[in-house]
């Protein structure tokens, strides 16, 4: 599958797989806080998809900005990185 332009990857936690061809990542990263200089960790969470199914909770994979795929889903899975035992 030839690429297109730069698209954002990211890094992230499978938080659910309950949805049919559709996993739940969540990423973290840490933002200074303005006024006291500490380190807050902030986390979001995207629907990616996921074709064949092969995500299971608590994977760990890399995400990739696409086009629409619905209402929600504008990330798919471009690989797992290591498996949750």
């Amino acid at each position: 599958m030839s690429q297109r332009g730069n698209r954002k990857t990211q890094v992230g936690i499978v938080v659910s797989d309950k949805m049919d061809k559709t996993v739940v990542v969540q990423v973290s990263h840490l933002v200074k806080h303005p006024v006291y200089n500490k380190y807050i960790k902030r986390s979001v969470k995207y629907k990616a998809h996921d074709e064949d199914n092969s995500c299971k909770s608590g994977d760990r994979v890399q995400i990739v900005e696409t086009r629409p795929l619905s209402k929600d889903k504008r990330w798919r899975v471009r690989q797992i990185i290591d498996r949750f035992e």
